[in-house]
């Protein structure tokens, strides 16, 4: 079967691999169909992700069809479509046995620390597989894991409903992370990029504002839109300091901050925001099997929109050329699709 492997940074290079052997009782056999390429892939193909070892077979967030199931797989069957957690974790640490497995002492993700599914086909166990609906395309199937993001995200609050909420970085994530907001009661939704064409699209997906910082500074473009009530939860899903900053400082008092962007460089905490403020200040590492569950309804039901993100597709055969144009369009494009 084909495979696909980053040796390092900027290089894929593409073998010739076996078929996976004899499943176990619970495993499933993949035939991947598509693979959505992320903002944590281009860390990677820039050497900058901060957890990624070389080489590497990418792909974490993907649709396929069932080829195979293990003899004691109950919950699916050849045929159906289906999708899969990529974390691999210990089960035995403190945060696993309290179902934070998500941010397992020994975690390893599918896609950087360990291998992806840039082939043909992939073995996962039931426990992490979910078996979309019909009604669901191939194209939206991989893009379920990002959506999960945009799910636990935002539980991570100290509650979101009925509040107003700005989302920093209007790439894939963070178009997914407002329109969860949404969909989980916020008031009003602001988010905010310097990319005019990314703020379009969340027009599209239907979020209440849009905010471009590079022509309206951030203060001023907050009191615009939310007026004297202010914002209680900012989400940072840009990934980089000025927004992390703008976050903490405009906030209100005893407010939230959730951090889900990556960052090349480790940004610094303005800890005088953070305890004159009393601020809330929430990691956010991935999902949970319930995030991936409540993302397939959300998609599924049409409240979660994914049309407007899907920006092209590019054959497998052209997975180095698939990164080339994302590096050459920048902010024009929203999610790149690899089919297999």
């Amino acid at each position: 079967m084909r495979q696909a492997i980053m040796t390092k940074p900027g290089s894929i290079e593409f073998n010739d691999v076996a078929v996976p052997g004899k499943l176990a009782p619970n495993e499933v056999l993949l035939k991947i169909q598509k693979i959505g390429v992320c903002g944590s892939d281009i860390h990677v193909f820039h050497g900058e992700h901060p957890a990624t070892p070389f080489p590497v077979v990418q792909g974490h967030e993907y649709s396929a069809i069932i080829e195979a199931v293990g003899k004691a797989v109950t919950k699916a069957k050849p045929g159906q479509k289906a999708t899969a957690r990529p974390q691999l974790v210990c089960r035995q640490c403190g945060p696993c046995k309290k179902g934070q497995y998500n941010a397992c002492q020994e975690l390893k993700v599918q896609g950087f620390q360990a291998p992806g599914t840039a082939q043909d086909f992939f073995v996962v166990p039931e426990d992490r597989l979910v078996v979309l609906p019909d009604a669901l395309t191939l194209d939206q199937g991989a893009m379920v894991e990002p959506a999960a993001v945009g799910a636990h995200s935002t539980s991570r609050t100290s509650g979101i409903e009925g509040k107003n909420v700005v989302v920093s970085g209007a790439g894939t994530i963070g178009n997914l992370v407002a329109q969860f907001a949404k969909v989980r009661g916020a008031k009003k939704v602001l988010i905010t990029d310097i990319s005019d064409h990314r703020l379009e699209i969340a027009i599209q997906c239907g979020i209440d504002g849009t905010l471009n910082v590079m022509t309206t500074p951030f203060e001023e473009g907050v009191m615009d839109f939310f007026g004297e009530e202010g914002f209680q939860i900012g989400l940072e899903a840009a990934g980089v300091q000025p927004s992390l900053d703008a976050l903490m400082a405009n906030v209100e008092k005893g407010g939230d901050v959730v951090i889900l962007g990556v960052y090349a460089n480790n940004p610094t905490v303005n800890m005088f925001y953070l305890g004159e403020h009393e601020l809330n200040v929430f990691g956010s590492m991935m999902y949970t099997h319930k995030d991936y569950l409540d993302a397939v309804d959300m998609i599924t039901s049409g409240q979660i929109k994914l049309d407007p993100l899907m920006s092209k597709h590019f054959p497998f055969e052209e997975f180095p050329e698939a990164y080339k144009y994302i590096e050459e369009h920048g902010d024009k494009i929203m999610k790149v699709i690899i089919d297999l």
